[in-house]
Order: C-alpha cells, then structure tokens, then sequence
C-alpha cells in the first residue's frame, strides 16, 4: 500500500505538467507558423532572384526551417 501512495502524483505537479505541455504545444505552433510564413515569403520569389541571392526552388523548405530554428534559439 505504501508503493502505491508513494507513486502518486499531487496536483500541484499535475498542473506543473500540464502548463509545461501547453507551453511546447504554443511555441511549437508559433515555429509552424512562422516556418509557413517564410516559406509563403520565399516561394513568391521568381527564378531570377532566387539565382541572384544562390537559391534554387529545390533549397527553400530547408532555408526556411533553419530560419525559425535560429529565431528560436
């Protein structure tokens, strides 16, 4: 009987949990949507400024993923 009280978890810790998982849930959401946004941005480049800037079409989700990961960092 004592094991199983000692494997409880409070309520307080509970909520601990919860708002830790809520909080990755936001900022993971906030890096989704700024991934999109940038990759919105860098498609609507045409062929000859991709060229100018050393871009080709084929590079710009992985552009666009290195950019939010800086952000976040």
């Amino acid at each position: 009987m004592a094991l199983a009280l000692a494997n409880r978890i409070s309520p307080i810790a509970r909520q601990t949990r919860v708002a830790g998982w809520l909080s990755a849930a936001q900022s993971w959401i906030a890096r989704y949507r700024l991934y999109r946004h940038t990759l919105r941005e860098l498609n609507t480049l045409s062929e000859v400024e991709l060229r100018d800037l050393g871009l080709h079409r084929s590079m710009l989700r992985r552009i666009a993923l290195e950019a939010v990961n800086d952000v976040a960092e």
